[in-house]
C-alpha cells in the first residue's frame, strides 16, 4: 500500500471528527446569547443583529452590501435595512464602490472603530480564559492550523473540481 493512500485513510478517519468540531464552533459562534454575552463583556450597547455585521464590517470593509449578506447568511435587503441602521448610528459609513461605482461599500467610522476595540478587548479577555490552561504552543499550533485551513478552504478545492 502506496504512503499516499496510508495517509488519504487516516485522514478521511479524522474527517468526521473534524466536522463535528466545526459544526460545535460554528454552533456556538452563531448563538444569539453569544454576541449577547460579548456586547454585555464590552461594555456597549448594539441590537444582537447588528453586532456582526458591525464587526465584519470593521474587518473587510470597505465591503458590499451583497457580500456581507452572503458572508452571514442572510438575505440583502435585510442586511441593507441594518447597515442602514448602523450608519443612523453613525457607525458606519457607505461609499461609492472603488472598481464599481454602482456599488455601495460599508466603511468602518471612527465611532465604529472604537466599538469594534472595545468587542476586542473582550474577546481577548474570554479567549485567556477559554486557553488559560493551553500550553503556549498548543495555541500557537491551532492559529496557524487554523490560518492554513481557511485559506485552504477559502480556494473552494472541491468546487474547481466539480466544475
Amino acid at each position: 500500500m502506496s504512503t499516499k493512500k496510508v495517509q488519504n485513510t487516516h485522514i478521511s478517519a479524522q474527517l468526521r471528527e473534524l466536522h463535528g468540531a466545526l459544526l460545535e464552533i460554528v454552533g456556538v459562534m452563531n448563538r444569539p446569547q453569544r454576541d449577547e454575552a460579548m456586547v454585555r463583556e464590552a461594555g456597549i450597547s448594539l441590537d444582537g443583529a447588528l453586532f456582526p455585521l458591525l464587526v465584519l464590517v470593521e474587518r473587510l470593509g470597505p465591503i458590499g452590501i451583497v457580500e456581507l449578506a452572503d458572508r452571514v447568511g442572510r438575505d440583502y435587503t435585510t442586511v441593507s435595512r441594518q447597515v442602514s441602521k448602523l450608519e443612523d448610528l453613525g457607525l458606519v459609513d457607505r461609499k461609492q464602490g472603488k472598481h464599481d461605482r454602482r456599488v455601495r461599500e460599508a466603511v468602518v467610522t471612527k465611532g465604529g472603530k472604537a466599538m469594534t476595540d472595545r468587542v476586542d478587548e473582550a474577546r481577548e479577555r474570554i479567549g485567556l480564559s477559554i486557553f488559560a490552561a493551553w500550553k503556549e504552543r498548543d495555541v500557537s499550533d491551532l492559529v496557524r492550523l487554523m490560518g492554513r485551513f481557511a485559506d485552504d478552504i477559502k480556494k473552494d478545492h472541491w468546487m474547481a473540481q466539480k466544475n
